[in-house]
């Protein structure tokens, strides 16, 4: 079998890396076409991945344009490849190169956000594969599972933390809580606010009342003044969660780093007015993370938490409690990949055990 993956942003080659590989051990082929965004193809060249790359677009009247330039593009690289079916995570373009082609278009959606990109590929996609606690309906074509798409990479099968990270960074002996700024800039986040502040000073007084508890360190998308550039650090992208998973804890604007913290035992705080049904069941079933929409109440419940004693510990176990209810979510993609689905008539929600085997 051919399968094509279409990767829109950076998290999806970690989202599929290990389910291709396994695709891979059993026989199948793969090829990857992907934007060249942020550091998209620095990733699919650390893991060996073979792929086709297109320019990326930004903002709302260059993506409208870009939407049938990259589609040409997935339509060259497919008719060259003859793929069997396509998977993404819910990019449009993968959806309707393969309705040109009559072939498969299983998508991965992680974030109901996604309204644009999810409302251009459903009519031309076949399943729609979501965690159970994803907010949104998909009909006949849903199925959920019980797991988060961060497992893929994260979970204890496929992760293995190399502390070797926190002497290399100069992080050695010392608590580190990272503070991430996100641009907010992609077509879900035009009604996103996150930390909102105004001047330099109100972040610099944010950032020293989180160092009277630990060093801290700063990743940005967005442009910050000269001051600030001693709370940088750069990490290698492919030891970026070695970083992650020794931090004592994450507060920032990014849900998906907010999620992989806590996935890994960190306590997380994402700052924001929207809300991701990932990060509720974090929040609500499990206590790992917290989605705080106003940055004061955020830094008062960042204090409460460091201040409190054996605080990793006690993350550790609430981890280990969720890992032990979830499945191995890459076993399950690569057995939808690999299977057909039979439609189900009743009106029952599919999960992971309406599939054919």
């Amino acid at each position: 079998m051919k399968i094509l993956f279409d990767f829109g942003h950076p998290t999806d080659v970690n989202v599929f890396r290990n389910v291709i590989n396994k695709l891979e051990e059993r026989g199948h082929s793969t090829l990857v076409t992907a934007r060249d965004k942020e550091n998209t193809v620095q990733l699919l060249q650390t893991y060996g991945l073979r792929y086709e790359v297109s320019p990326h677009y930004n903002g709302i009247l260059n993506k409208a344009i870009g939407l049938l330039r990259i589609d040409y593009f997935v339509y060259k690289v497919a008719k060259a490849f003859h793929p069997d079916v396509y998977v993404s995570a819910g990019t449009p373009y993968a959806a309707h190169v393969s309705k040109i082609f009559g072939k498969t278009h299983i998508a991965f959606p992680n974030t109901e956000h996604a309204k644009i990109a999810l409302y251009l590929s459903k009519p031309f996609t076949d399943i729609f594969c979501t965690p159970y606690f994803y907010k949104g309906d998909f009909g006949k074509k849903h199925l959920r599972f019980n797991g988060f798409n961060e497992l893929n990479y994260l979970h204890h099968n496929y992760f293995k933390p190399d502390s070797t990270i926190i002497s290399h960074l100069g992080l050695a002996g010392e608590r580190y809580v990272l503070l991430r700024f996100s641009a907010l800039n992609a077509h879900h986040d035009l009604t996103a606010k996150g930390f909102d502040f105004k001047t330099e000073k109100e972040i610099m007084d944010f950032i020293k009342q989180i160092e009277g508890f630990a060093r801290v360190v700063i990743t940005s998308e967005v442009s910050l003044g000269s001051k600030f550039e001693k709370y940088k650090i750069k990490i290698p992208s492919d030891r970026w969660h070695d970083f992650l998973n020794y931090a004592t804890m994450y507060i920032g604007e990014g849900a998906k780093t907010a999620s992989e913290a806590a996935i890994l035992g960190v306590p997380a705080i994402y700052v924001s007015n929207t809300r991701r049904g990932y990060l509720d069941e974090l929040e609500t079933n499990y206590d790992l993370a917290y989605t705080i929409p106003d940055r004061e109440k955020a830094l008062e419940k960042a204090k409460s938490l460091l201040q409190g004693k054996n605080l990793r510990e006690k993350w550790i176990i609430k981890k280990d409690i969720m890992l032990k209810e979830k499945i191995d979510t890459v076993a399950f993609m690569v057995d939808i990949i690999e299977n057909s689905l039979s439609p189900l008539k009743d009106g029952r929600p599919r999960n992971e055990n309406n599939r054919l085997k």
